[in-house]
């Protein structure tokens, strides 16, 4: 199979259609809706109204020249209520993907990007042992209407996202403070996974958003503490997937959290259940240094609150994040070194900058060319040095709803008028075309 270049979106950040055709609520709705949790009060409710105009964007991909699109379904989309199968949201899904293929695009749905149906967090959540279950009911749903059709699947996108953002600091939905909480939900988020490969055929994998971790100094203060951010960033994720077991200095370092008694026998085997490839969302390195302890519930840090970030003195986006290319290419040589062989992906890479629509009609974003250039080069070099990486997805195909941050924040290579809804392909997207129009990596 030759290199695979796509671009990514999610559920809740692009469709709109928040109660269209038997679609129930989630977490992100309400999350949306509690005051003083998104910027300037901003929700999914319509986004880049994706659900009405798939059609259109996925001409826009075919002109563009992607290869491969991955998105997400979502959840409250196909289950709205317990026990209730939504058929209108699964044939969406059907004729998204149908569309897909009708223009040699290769469907990549991912079946969880953090959108969980608001009845099962009142339930729980994921704190709650049975939502890995339910999520394996789902995944053996979305694969039944459309398993004939797509043979790429994702279980879960980012699940530090889901488990600590959302459980550990409350800066995502759910927005609870619990840390004791979150790191059940780290693992039920895992054990759903595990559950849910069994129930798809193909190429199954799950995509963790990893960074390159060093410390400041080489004191022993800073290096512990970067051993402590490389464990619940990267370490936490990864080895109980591809090694079966949890890093035993994390769960020392979580003993005033957890003793772990939620892990039961059995489960570590479910959750390092065979994949077929490895997802890496990279945005960023981490430069570490100790600390000061943060206040309880303030951080998503948990196991490593007595550490900082420290300033690289390297460019950064809008986010504020640094940009660093060179951690991409350590960071994959690292994963293909320190486990067993697997197929790699890029499955999110990006930049947000402040893009504007000029006189001209264009959208002129030379620094997102700049890094997409850059990240893409390290993927080269990496597989120069031996790395099965096989295909890079640009973060994001579309402008939408970045979360917390509302619509301040612009990712998309195509720029989106959210009053509107016109599409402008920026530079990046232009650039972006002329790349896969070369071919290989």
């Amino acid at each position: 199979m030759s290199f695979l270049w796509g671009a990514a979106t999610s559920s809740y950040q692009i469709e709109g259609a928040f109660a269209d055709d038997g679609r129930g609520p989630s977490i992100w709705d309400t999350f949306s809706r509690t005051p003083g949790k998104v910027r300037n009060a901003e929700n999914g409710d319509v986004a880049c109204d994706h659900y009405h105009r798939y059609l259109d964007d996925v001409q826009l991909m075919s002109g563009l020249g992607l290869r491969a699109y991955r998105f997400s379904v979502a959840w409250p989309r196909i289950v709205p209520e317990r026990g209730a199968v939504n058929q209108k949201g699964l044939d969406f899904y059907r004729r998204l993907v149908d569309a897909l293929l009708e223009r040699d695009i290769v469907p990549w749905p991912t079946l969880y990007h953090w959108d969980l149906p608001q009845y099962l967090e009142d339930a729980g959540g994921w704190p709650r042992r049975d939502t890995a279950y339910l999520f394996a009911e789902y995944a053996s749903i979305v694969h039944a209407a459309l398993g004939d059709r797509v043979s790429n699947w994702t279980t879960l996108n980012e699940p530090w996202c889901s488990s600590l953002l959302g459980y550990a600091n409350g800066e995502h939905a759910p927005g609870r403070k619990e840390p004791s909480e979150a790191v059940k939900a780290v693992h039920h988020l895992l054990l759903g996974h595990g559950l849910a490969v069994s129930e798809l055929t193909g190429d199954v994998g799950i995509t963790l958003n990893m960074s390159h971790v060093t410390p400041a100094t080489a004191s022993p203060a800073d290096l512990d503490a970067a051993r402590r951010i490389d464990g619940i960033q990267n370490r936490l994720f990864i080895d109980p997937i591809l090694l079966g077991s949890y890093p035993a200095d994390m769960v020392a370092g979580l003993a005033h959290l957890s003793d772990f008694g939620h892990v039961r026998d059995g489960d570590l085997e479910t959750v390092s259940t065979k994949i077929d490839m490895l997802g890496i969302n990279y945005y960023s390195p981490a430069l570490v240094a100790a600390g000061e302890p943060a206040a309880p519930g303030s951080t998503p840090w948990i196991g490593a609150e007595s550490a900082r970030w420290v300033d690289g003195g390297r460019p950064r986006t809008s986010m504020g994040w640094e940009i660093d290319e060179n951690g991409l290419l350590e960071l994959l040589q690292r994963v293909h070194k320190d486990y067993p062989a697997i197929d790699l992906y890029i499955t999110e890479n990006g930049a947000a900058f402040a893009d504007e629509v000029r006189e001209d009609g264009a959208v002129h974003d030379l620094r997102r060319i700049d890094y997409l250039e850059r990240h893409i080069t390290a993927c080269a070099e990496a597989v120069n040095r031996g790395v099965p990486v096989k295909g890079y997805f640009a973060w994001s195909l579309l402008d939408n709803f970045e979360w917390a941050h509302g619509y301040g924040q612009r990712f998309g290579i195509v720029h989106v008028d959210f009053e509107t809804q016109k599409r402008t392909p920026k530079d990046s997207a232009l650039w972006y075309a002329a790349r896969i129009r070369k071919g290989g990596l």
